[in-house]
Formats: structure tokens, C-alpha cells, sequence
């Protein structure tokens, strides 16, 4: 009886090849290059490294800058928040109120008006006008004294926008509920009117009302019980009339406005 021959027991195993899929190759005509993934992330190229070590410090400088400018935001708005509830602290305790100032007398000593000019001659004299003016100072506070500095003070004396003479205010302390009444002398040389304003200014003395400005400006350093402000300004616009130029003169009419700029001082 013959042996029975069974196909494929000695024939050799398929190999890995034989079993796994085909895979295409890349269509003719391409080129497929492969790069180690470490050199694309961590070497680039020689001619970017100079632009890219350029841009990596400006990154750094950037992100420092935005830092310090956010300190520096934080810290003024803090300053600005703190100095807004003191303010508030402040008012709520003492209630400030504006001092008011009132011009009692105004003495004209020299002026040099001409009454005889006529209107038709072509130039006005030159005048050195000399005023003293009495301004009353009432400090309406209750807590509240006012430190005022000559030095650095001026109070002026104008006639149609041309300044005419000026002065000092005197130095002292005003303390709370307090009125003081004092004196300031003021000189002026070598003013000129316009022909036009020299006529007025006659026309006016004629009808016994004679208007000038009057402006203060003076450094103060304002004080809240035991505890004293920095030194600021305080600025007075009075309109005055007289009724005539002389030493004799009398107030017509007189009205005071006041500015205090807390952030500036002469």
C-alpha cells in the first residue's frame, strides 16, 4: 500500500513579506526625503539661527518691559486711590469752605491822567500809577487755618487788559473763624494807554464810575487741624470800580472770584 503524500508539511514557512499587505510605492518622479524629527525642532537652519536667537532676546526684553509698565500702572493707581480717600476723609471731617475776599478801599495816589487832553492830540502821556489797596480776608472754617507766603505773591492792577501797576501780598497766618484786613502797596512806570482807552478811562472818571481789575495770586500751604497741606496757589479775580482816580476814591462796586490749584504753585 503506498504513503500518502500530504502537500505543504515539509514545504518552508511564508515569511512576513509573503503575509503582510503591499504597500504603494511613491508615484515616479518624486522624492521622498526623511529627516530626524531632533534636527527639524532643535537646529534650525544656519542662515535663521542669527534671526531667530534676535527675535527669542526681543521676546525677552518685551515680556520684561510689559512687567515692569504693569508695576508701575498698579503702584499710580493705588497712590491715586489712596490720595482719593484721604481727600474724602478729609473733606467729610472738616467741610473746607472758600475763603472770601472782599476789596474795601482802593486809594489812588498817583496817576498821571491829563483831564485837560483833547481827543484829537496823537499821543497819550506816559503815567506811573501808584494804588493801595485794602482787601478784607474772612475765614469762614472752623478747623481750618491758611499759611500765606509773600515771597513768591503778586497782586496786579489793570485798566482794559493793560496791566498798570503791581505788588506783593504781606506774608502771615490766618487762623480759623478769622478776619483780617490788610494793606498792599502797588507801583507801576512807564505805562501807556491806546489813544482809544486813555479817552475812555476820561470819559469815565467824567461819570463817577471807573473800572479795573484787581488779580492776586499767592502760594499757600492750607492747614487741617495739626497737619499741613503742600504748598498751593491760590488765584483771586476781583472787577472793582471807583468813582474817581484819587486818594479819595470810593468802591463802586467790587466782585471776587477764587481758584485754588491744589497741583501748582508760583
Amino acid at each position: 500500500m503506498a504513503d500518502r503524500v500530504h502537500p505543504g508539511q515539509d514545504s518552508p514557512p511564508a515569511t512576513a513579506a509573503e503575509t503582510s499587505p503591499v504597500k504603494p510605492g511613491p508615484a515616479p518622479g518624486t522624492y521622498v526625503v526623511q529627516i530626524p524629527k531632533d534636527q527639524i525642532y532643535r537646529y534650525p537652519p544656519p542662515e535663521n539661527a542669527q534671526r531667530y536667537q534676535k527675535y527669542s532676546r526681543r521676546s525677552r526684553r518685551s515680556c520684561s518691559l510689559c512687567c515692569c509698565m504693569c508695576w508701575i500702572v498698579s503702584i499710580l493707581f493705588l497712590l491715586v486711590l489712596f490720595l482719593g480717600i484721604a481727600s474724602g476723609i478729609l473733606y467729610l471731617v472738616f467741610r473746607p469752605k472758600a475763603i472770601n475776599y472782599t476789596i474795601e478801599n482802593v486809594s489812588i495816589k498817583r496817576f498821571g491822567l491829563n483831564s485837560t487832553a483833547k481827543s484829537n492830540q496823537l499821543t497819550t502821556p506816559v503815567m506811573s500809577p501808584e494804588f493801595e489797596v485794602t482787601v478784607r480776608a474772612k475765614n469762614p472754617n472752623s478747623k481750618i487755618g491758611v499759611y500765606y507766603r509773600g515771597e513768591g505773591s503778586v497782586v496786579a492792577v489793570s485798566y482794559a487788559g493793560v496791566g498798570l501797576c503791581a505788588g506783593r501780598w504781606p506774608g502771615f497766618y490766618q487762623p480759623a473763624r478769622n478776619v483780617t484786613v490788610f494793606k498792599t502797596v502797588m507801583v507801576g512806570e512807564g505805562i501807556r494807554l491806546s489813544r482809544d482807552a486813555y479817552l475812555g478811562l476820561m470819559g469815565q472818571q467824567r461819570t463817577g464810575e471807573i473800572p479795573f481789575g484787581l488779580d492776586l495770586k499767592v502760594p499757600v500751604r492750607v492747614k487741617f487741624g495739626s497737619v499741613k497741606t503742600w504748598t498751593v496757589t491760590v488765584k483771586v479775580g476781583c472787577d472793582v470800580a471807583v468813582d474817581k482816580l484819587g486818594v479819595d476814591a470810593s468802591v463802586v462796586s467790587n466782585k471776587c472770584r477764587v481758584r485754588v490749584l491744589p497741583w501748582k504753585s508760583i
